[in-house]
């Protein structure tokens, strides 16, 4: 990727969270930069509409007029689509999005990335806040925006780059997981479950993705592997990197986490290692599994050498990520939570975590079920467990599923009728609004509404808020 500042870049999907980051590091650069995609939505696409780069709304030949000088094909684009044909005939150089972060700008500098199926985009902020805290100027890729920087991307100005590692696959013409090109040398493995059931036909398939990664960390790197999670213990097998460490809650875990609080104000825990108690940390989030998250971020500035009191400080002052566990207001006492969570293990630790933080408070859980797993019939039984402790659920029927085979299809109205049996309060709807109007006749002053989609939900958070206000 040979070009001069000035040089015109056009992103085909540029409202994906990655995409978006990409676009915003480039024009950073220098670049002019141009994009389309199918659905815009926040809050990728008001970052992207505040940096002054405009989106072509929808996939049109016409895009490509007048010809840019690159594309970078974001992996939401097939090899049919009309302006990817055009960028064909019409012979522009062109790249996927990961192969031009890890050429232009990694680079050769200093990678640390973040990986597993949860807690990428908080541990991915977490440690991005950490590394700036302690005057590393490192550059960062997140796929969602953390609060403290309040947008999701920055060039590098000294010799580290943090980089959510997804496991999701790169471009319609390069099928290998996005992090094979990310030059891993610092690498943190937080749990390896069944997801993308659109792109792995199975566990094992997830398994091999993330053995690639473990293969490609060199012998002076570091690898941090979550000692809950089995196949991320497996997996630690097949990396050579001599600094290769486990964290946890366990005794045997190299790096194990002590919780000291956990309450409506955050979370306050210790790491104990080699017989040295690091900490305390308080942070104002919460949740166990954001106590693992945590726990790996100081285990890895650690082995970064960063020193305590920074790591700290930046700690007690992170501010979380939009979208994960964000309070959207507290109209007339009604307390408004949104979180990307859509995977059946996030959806039971979220829920979860918030019912704790909220003692004595109704936590009605609504979730939207959107993502390519989440529509599929594959985690229908999951979810039961999922929602199982939860006070009360509310479904939304899942996000179009037309390109699904019907006996493959997700149905929230089973799921219903599942977690009645089990002794669930429960209901589906057919619509956000439906949902909204069920809401407003039902909270009451002190509940708490927990909103759980990685999509735009028909814009019900607006809706809500407006409703109860």
């Amino acid at each position: 990727m040979d070009l001069k500042p000035g040089s015109h870049i056009h992103l085909m999907g540029i409202c994906g969270t990655a995409m978006a980051s990409m676009a915003g590091l480039l024009k950073d650069r220098g670049f002019k930069i141009t994009g389309s995609d199918m659905n815009p939505y926040p809050p990728m696409s008001t970052q992207l509409e505040s940096l002054g780069i405009t989106i072509q709304k929808g996939y049109k030949a016409e895009n490509l007029n007048p010809k840019p000088d690159f594309v970078i094909v974001g992996n939401v684009i097939s090899a049919n689509n009309e302006e990817a044909q055009e960028l064909m005939k019409l012979g522009i150089p062109y790249t996927s999005l990961p192969k031009a972060m890890g050429e232009f700008i990694i680079a050769d500098r200093e990678s640390v990335v973040i990986s597993g199926t949860h807690g990428k985009t908080t541990t991915t902020s977490m440690m991005s806040w950490v590394a700036e805290n302690a005057g590393k100027k490192p550059g960062f890729l997140i796929g969602g925006i953390p609060k403290n920087f309040s947008q999701s991307f920055k060039n590098p100005e000294g010799n580290l780059f943090v980089i959510e590692g997804d496991e999701y696959d790169t471009a319609f013409f390069d099928k290998v997981p996005k992090f094979i090109h990310y030059k891993p040398k610092h690498v943190i493995l937080t749990s390896v479950e069944f997801d993308h059931a659109d792109i792995y036909k199975d566990l094992q398939a997830v398994k091999d993705s993330f053995a690639k990664l473990m293969h490609l960390i060199p012998a002076d790197g570091t690898l941090l592997a979550c000692a809950e999670d089995k196949n991320v213990m497996e997996l630690r097998k097949l990396c050579k990197a001599k600094n290769n460490f486990t964290y946890g809650f366990g005794a045997d875990a190299d790096f194990r986490a002590k919780v000291l609080f956990q309450n409506e104000k955050g979370i306050g825990f210790e790491v104990h290692h080699k017989g040295e108690i690091l900490g305390p940390y308080n942070m104002q989030i919460t949740g166990d599994y954001n106590i693992l998250n945590a726990t790996a971020v100081v285990a890895m500035s650690k082995c970064l050498g960063f020193s305590e009191n920074r790591i700290q400080i930046a700690l007690e002052s992170f501010e979380g990520v939009k979208r994960r566990q964000e309070i959207l207001g507290e109209p007339n006492g009604i307390l408004v939570i949104e979180d990307f969570a859509h995977h059946p293990t996030a959806v039971r630790e979220t829920v979860k975590g918030i019912q704790k933080k909220y003692p004595g408070r109704k936590v009605f859980s609504i979730f939207e079920p959107r993502s390519a797993t989440s529509r599929r019939k594959v985690f229908q039984k999951d979810y039961v467990e999922a929602f199982k402790g939860s006070h009360e659920v509310m479904l939304a029927k899942a996000f179009d599923q037309s390109k699904i085979d019907e006996e493959n299809r997700f149905s929230s109205h089973e799921l219903v009728a599942d977690l009645k049996t089990s002794g669930v309060t429960a209901e589906d709807f057919d619509s956000a609004d439906q949902i909204v109007a069920a809401l407003k006749s039902r909270a009451k002053r002190g509940d708490v509404i927990l909103i759980m989609s990685n999509g735009g939900f028909d814009g019900i958070y607006t809706k809500l808020m407006k409703a109860l206000e």
